[in-house]
């Protein structure tokens, strides 16, 4: 786990996708997009129908290295409105061991329009302080965790191009990367990232990198 601090409070890379809070014991993912497969296989597009399972088993490998005792979802938790009608038995029995194992909450997403199969469900939260939502809020000046844009840093190193799932923070915003087995990505330092994040006097891309914080200055405000 990588610590790092935002807006006052103590947090954790987990796996480069995920943060956990230890003064909440919470483990918190954005983006699942479970059944994103199966969706696309209803459209003759073929791809691995596997990638509930393996999104399911990260957040359980999550939980284990941290011990978390909550889970917040934040936002696009399956790709569409039938998805938790798609899983199969072995991805729906997954779901409902970590559901009753810890407290787990969904966050709406723009995807997100049925029943949640298990645990419980919320527009949006304020935790500690903390404004818990899927999508940033232009404008918001309370301290806010998001995700929605599925950012990633993209960078040339020694004359390779690398892309990487990042955060995305300000001084009071920080978007999450997505967490899903078949979630795409959002160049960082995309203007729609950078107009999400405001109001800011900087927006830098964070990621862990062998144990340790890197940060990426992504755009300053003029002085």
């Amino acid at each position: 786990m990588v610590p790092f601090s935002f807006a006052g409070e103590e947090l954790c890379f987990v796996d480069g996708r995920a943060l956990f809070w230890p003064r909440e014991n919470a483990l918190l993912v954005a983006d699942l997009h479970l059944e994103k497969a199966s969706f696309f296989a209803r459209f003759g597009q073929m791809l691995p129908p596997y990638d509930s399972r393996e999104t399911l088993e990260r957040v359980a490998g999550a939980i284990r290295t941290t011990g978390a005792r909550r889970v917040f979802c934040l936002g696009d938790n399956f790709h569409d409105s039938d998805g938790a009608l798609r899983l199969d038995s072995h991805a729906a029995g997954m779901l409902d061991a970590l559901a009753r194992a810890t407290d787990w909450v969904w966050i709406a997403g723009n995807h997100d329009q049925g029943q949640v199969p298990a645990g419980t469900a919320a527009a949006e939260l304020d935790v500690a302080g903390l404004i818990l939502r899927h999508e940033a809020l232009p404008g918001e000046i309370r301290p806010e965790l998001s995700g929605h844009y599925h950012p990633k840093l993209r960078i040339a190193v020694r004359g390779r191009a690398i892309s990487r799932p990042c955060a995305v923070a300000s001084e009071r915003k920080l978007v999450l990367p997505a967490f899903g087995a078949l979630t795409g990505g959002m160049d960082a330092a995309d203007p729609a990232i950078i107009t999400a994040l405001q109001p800011a006097r900087s927006v830098d891309a964070l990621l862990g990198v062998r144990g340790k914080l890197v940060q990426y200055p992504l755009w300053r405000a003029a002085a």
